[in-house]
């Protein structure tokens, strides 16, 4: 936020300290230092007072007169174009930064820390030595644009401190003036103090090129593996193994030989460095000789954006088959030896083995029944998605913030990691899919499917498919990314 400020050069200290050196140099003994003392005493200053000492050469008083009163007149002038020099000055500033009305004797003072585990801004800006009073009010300010709770851990905060060189002696606590973080490469927030406004929020939008790049490649064993070899970043792969999770079981259907592509967002500034990734645009994968396509379009009726098959069909279903990235099925749905008790017993639910603290997404969309430690299943969730629905996640290690019984939920969110609570041989996810409160095969039911488009949507969503198609044609695929430096 950009402030317009006014400065005052010859009311100020800064004005007066500018003119002091042109007094003091009326060679005067008694004339100058009367100058001196008289221009810096104000009615609401208190007297300042200032030895000079000067050495003349001995003169007649004659030639004394006459000198001195040239310094005077020369001294006189000099006055008048420094006073004239700094009232052209005297003229509106911009300033997008703290402005101290005494930066003369100001030292700043810049301390930068990393956000930990478990840290608030509070947190941070205490430990860095902000008084807590000054600390609410930058949050307060930061609240505007920035929701403090959205806080990454390694996140840097740098924190300004002004401190008054005149103070010092005093022991005094730096003021803070300044408290500025990135919230993506491209967004800098801060808060500002401002004279006689307290602090206000700043925020600083870089300006980014996009670029549309199209990457693809063979998979050799899985897709998360393949994607990474051919320098696609994890974001972007995730996001792809996301959308094609309600329609692909990345488990049984992916095959050595099969293959992907994805056409998605790269934005670099203004040296061509690619600062960040953004959306998949469109994105197909051939499984056996099939191939499925999915194109990201947007819906003017409603202003939701989803992914659509070339039929206009939504690939959202009611519930995702797999609810965790990069797992491997181990055990699945039906009698089997179980592998603590030794005997044979009915499994209902699927196993999906993966390193510990692996995190889980809610299948679909609902309301957490229940989030609790659970006999034999250890940690465990439950979510009821609508009358029929309801899916249930064991042996968790830990729950995610925020998940508890009564919680809403949203397809993909984190309800949870992998862990082995319970009777368990080691860190996996038994996963539930319940309809109408029986256990079924989550890997063979069938699952509603989501919009269809149709009439002018329809129409609207084939043109803009043909768009993309011609778009993806005059780019060339390209099988080995650069990374983001």
């Amino acid at each position: 936020m950009l402030k317009k400020i006014k400065s005052s050069a010859l009311t100020g200290a800064i004005g007066k300290s500018l003119l002091m050196p042109v007094l003091t140099t009326v060679a005067g003994g008694a004339v100058g230092a009367l100058l001196v003392t008289t221009f810096l005493t104000g009615s609401d200053d208190a007297p300042v007072v200032t030895k000079v000492s000067i050495t003349q050469p001995q003169e007649t008083p004659e030639t004394q007169t006459a000198e001195n009163a040239e310094i005077t007149a020369a001294a006189a002038t000099e006055a008048e174009e420094a006073s004239a020099e700094v009232s052209e000055k005297e003229a509106e500033v911009a300033v997008a930064a703290y402005v101290s009305p005494a930066a003369q004797n100001l030292n700043e003072l810049t301390k930068t820390v990393s956000v930990s585990k478990g840290d608030t801004l509070m947190k941070v800006l205490t430990r860095a030595g902000a008084d807590r009073t000054e600390s609410y009010e930058a949050i307060t300010a930061l609240n505007e644009i920035f929701d403090p709770r959205s806080l990454k851990i390694g996140q840097d905060v740098t924190l300004y401190f002004g401190v008054d060189e005149a103070r010092e002696s005093n022991a005094t606590a730096p003021s803070l003036i300044r408290v500025s973080l990135n919230e993506d490469v491209d967004r800098q927030l801060a808060a500002v103090r401002t004279p006689g406004e307290g602090f206000t929020a700043q925020e600083t939008l870089l300006e980014l090129d996009r670029k549309m790049v199209r990457a693809g490649g063979v998979i050799h064993s899985s897709l998360f593996l393949s994607a990474a070899q051919a320098g696609i970043p994890t974001k972007t792969i995730v996001d792809l193994i996301r959308i094609f999770s309600y329609d692909v079981d990345f488990q049984r259907e992916i095959q050595p030989g099969d293959s992907f592509e994805v056409y998605f967002e790269r934005f670099a500034d203004e040296n061509g460095r690619v600062l960040k990734d953004g959306a998949i645009h469109w994105a197909s994968m051939t499984l056996s000789g099939k191939k499925i396509s999915v194109y990201r379009f947007k819906t003017t009726d409603d202003g939701f954006t989803d992914y659509y098959d070339e039929k206009g069909r939504s690939v959202k279903k009611t519930l995702m088959r797999t609810p965790i990235d990069g797992a491997r099925l181990t055990s699945g749905f039906g009698k089997r030896k179980h592998p603590t008790l030794g005997y044979t017993k009915m499994h209902r639910g699927v196993d999906f083995g993966a390193r510990s603290g692996t995190p889980i997404m809610a299948a679909g969309n609902g309301t957490v029944e229940f989030a609790a430690r659970n006999g034999t299943f250890g940690n465990y969730v439950r979510i009821r998605h609508n009358s029929e629905f309801k899916t249930a996640y064991a042996h968790m290690r830990k729950f995610a913030k925020g998940i508890r019984k009564g919680a809403r939920v949203k397809q993909g969110q984190i309800i949870g990691y992998v862990g082995t609570t319970g009777r368990s041989t080691g860190p996996h996810l038994h996963y539930e899919v319940h309809r109408n409160n029986k256990q079924i095969n989550p890997l063979s039911v069938k699952l509603p499917a989501g919009r269809k488009l149709g009439g002018k949507m329809l129409s609207a969503f084939r043109s803009y498919s043909e768009q993309i198609r011609q778009e993806i044609a005059s780019v060339e695929l390209e099988t080995q990314l650069a990374s983001i430096k």
